[in-house]
């Protein structure tokens, strides 16, 4: 088993309450999130709470998709924690985490992956980081993340 932590930061333009509710809410992820994209036609089911502690999403997608479920554990102000299970193309079960902190301009953002692979996955981290797996899809996350929060209220 490896274990792994992957993080990325960015200044969103917006304020802290903002932010956690552009994360908290998954109905809100498809305007950002850069996994969305990976198939037009996933299929998305949305369950529990509307948002924070105990909402949870579900996605079922192509082969880049794959298939997996999300669930909020955790979520204050400052700080969202999210339960990840992918189903497909492996299983695996990861922590996602959200820092938020009020800077000059806006929010401080740390956008955190953390977990252990195994089987396969676990042997193909020995030759494809998972920093490198991820990394660039957290950036490119964030960076549509900064986009949408730069938008008037009401308009994403």
């Amino acid at each position: 088993m490896t274990d792994y932590e992957v993080s990325r930061s960015a200044i969103l333009p917006c304020d802290i309450g903002r932010a956690h509710a552009m994360l908290d809410d998954f109905h809100q992820w498809p305007a950002w999130s850069p996994w969305e994209e990976l198939d037009p036609d996933m299929s998305r089911t949305y369950s529990g709470a509307e948002s924070g502690v105990g909402a949870r999403y579900a996605w079922s997608g192509n082969k880049r998709a794959g298939a997996g479920s999300m669930e909020v554990t955790e979520s204050r102000p400052e700080h969202i924690e999210v339960a990840l299970g992918f189903l497909k193309p492996f299983k695996s079960r990861s922590t996602v985490s959200f820092d938020l902190a009020t800077v000059a301009g806006g929010t401080q953002l740390k956008w955190t992956h953390a977990g252990s692979v195994s089987g396969v996955m676990g042997l193909m981290t020995k030759f494809y980081s998972m920093e490198k797996a991820i990394a660039p899809d957290m950036e490119k996350g964030l960076a549509k993340l900064a986009t949408v929060a730069a938008r008037p209220a009401g308009t994403d």
